[in-house]
């Protein structure tokens, strides 16, 4: 029998495990809080989900990764777009979600909350 980390299906889950700063265990390791993954009626892997503070710190590495700059380098324009796609990501519901945004954008609070008053202006909201 395969072994359940050499299962194709394991092997199709693991990156969007990994994108989300998951862990993959064993099903019989699994807290109640994890996501048991059942493979034709048999439990095959758990999901451990990352705390939301640490994927905040992923969003912000991937966004990083994704312009080739630290955030920090961003143009105005670009830390903008950075804070929409972070507030559509749930960011800001994260305790400290805005400091840490500044933080990671080189700027203030004020300056992260002037951004999205700005969004939700132009939303209409």
């Amino acid at each position: 029998m395969t072994e359940p980390r050499d299962h194709p299906f394991t092997a199709a889950v693991k990156p969007l495990v990994d994108a989300m700063g998951g862990e993959l265990i064993p099903p019989a390791q699994a807290a109640d809080d994890d996501v048991v993954l059942n493979w034709e009626g048999e439990d095959l892997v758990a999901v451990r989900l990352p705390q939301l503070a640490d994927s905040l710190d992923r969003i912000l590495a991937a966004l990083e990764r994704r312009h080739g700059v630290p955030l920090a380098e961003l143009d105005r324009k670009s830390k903008q777009e950075v804070v929409r796609i972070l507030e559509g990501r749930g960011a800001f519901s994260v305790r400290h979600g805005v400091e840490t945004v500044a933080g990671a954008l080189g700027v203030s609070r004020f300056t992260v909350y002037n951004y999205l008053n700005r969004e939700n202006a132009a939303k209409g909201e």
